[in-house]
Parts: C-alpha cells; sequence; structure tokens
C-alpha cells in the first residue's frame, strides 16, 4: 500500500514520502496559476478547479490567493463561496456543502502530527475528515481542525477554532468553538427569499 492509499483509508502515513512531494507541487502550480487569473476568466477558472479538486460543483466563486494541499481530497458542493485567503490542507477528505460560504482567511487542517517527538519528525501524520454541510457560513479567520464535522445552516463565528462537531441550525463561536444558542424564526431580518436559490445566490452574481 502506497503513502497515498493509506491516507485515502484515513491510516497513518509517511508525510515525507516522495511521491506526496510531487503532488504538492502539483497542486501548487495549479492554485497559483488559479490565484493569477482575473475575475472575467470565469470557464479558466473553472477549469483549474476541475483539475485541482477531487469534485466541484456548479458556480463555486473562490478568490486569490486560496492555497491547499494536495487539492485531489477537496469536494466541493454547487453555489459555494470562498473568500479571499483561505487555506485547505486536505491530508484528509474536506467535503464542503452546497450554498456554503467561507469567510476570509477560513483555515482547515485536515490531519495531526504525532505527539510523539521521534515519531512526528520520522514523518507520521494522521488524516481524519473534515465535513461541512450545506448552508454553512464560516466566519472570516476561523480554523476547523480535522475530524470535525460541522452540521447544516450552522453558522461559526468570526476566529473560531472548531475542534469538536457542530450540530445543524447553531450558532457557534470562540477558541474552543462551542454552541451559543439555535438559530430560529427571530433571526429572520425580512429580507426576500426566491425559491429558485441558485439563481441569486453569492457565487452567481459574482461570476456575472
Amino acid at each position: 500500500m502506497t503513502e497515498w492509499d493509506k491516507m485515502q483509508a484515513h491510516q497513518i502515513y509517511n508525510d515525507f514520502d516522495a511521491d506526496l512531494f510531487n503532488r504538492r507541487v502539483a497542486a501548487k502550480k495549479l492554485f497559483r496559476e488559479f490565484n493569477r487569473t482575473e475575475d472575467e476568466e470565469t470557464e479558466r477558472r473553472q477549469e483549474i478547479m476541475r483539475k485541482l479538486f477531487k469534485k466541484v460543483g456548479e458556480r463555486v466563486w473562490m478568490e486569490p490567493d486560496f492555497m491547499c494541499e494536495f487539492g485531489k481530497n477537496i469536494t466541493i458542493g454547487s453555489d459555494v463561496y470562498i473568500n479571499f485567503g483561505c487555506t485547505l490542507l486536505d491530508c484528509g477528505q474536506i467535503t464542503i456543502g452546497d450554498h456554503t460560504l467561507l469567510g476570509p482567511r477560513v483555515s482547515m487542517y485536515s490531519a495531526n502530527h504525532s505527539l510523539d517527538a521521534a515519531e512526528r519528525i520520522a514523518g507520521a501524520l494522521i488524516p481524519e475528515p473534515i465535513t461541512i454541510g450545506n448552508r454553512v457560513w464560516i466566519g472570516g479567520g476561523s480554523t476547523i481542525l480535522s475530524g470535525v464535522t460541522i452540521g447544516d445552516d450552522a453558522v461559526i463565528g468570526a476566529g473560531s477554532v472548531v475542534t469538536r462537531d457542530i450540530p445543524p441550525g447553531v450558532v457557534a463561536a470562540g477558541n474552543p468553538c462551542r454552541v451559543l444558542r439555535k438559530i430560529t424564526e427571530e433571526d429572520k431580518v425580512g429580507f426576500p427569499v426566491r425559491e429558485d436559490f441558485p439563481e441569486g445566490c453569492a457565487s452567481e452574481r459574482k461570476a456575472k
């Protein structure tokens, strides 16, 4: 079993493996190419994202400067907006659901180095998946750690460090991030909501 195969199986692997190094180089070339594009180059951006990511949906808008580790462990749904300066370290699988918003400088780290110093300097890395649900808003500067699942419709406050699962439909914030309250009908501000959600999403408006 290769180190890449171990990573895909969420087993401990050698982070210093030569094949993994080459895969990182390939990903860097793609995301750097993406970061050099202009807003008007929507088709070129979509082409690069399809090459970089495991799977990417429709109407995904990603701002520069985006960075990732491998790219091929990232799945992004449709109608997703990724703001400036986001970093997704996809040693483990990272899945982002539909209609989700990532604020500026959001980071996701889907692996842990071994706590034992000898194992750590030998390259021991432990991948665990990160799963972000549908219609989630993650505030700017937040950090999502390995093994975390954030439920549908949740809101994560800016600057949070998310170390454990967050249930659906809540506001959560802090370091470590904790649930503050449920989101209720009283949180509505009276903004008109369209039934044809994808057509009115932020990512499509940006693309236009």
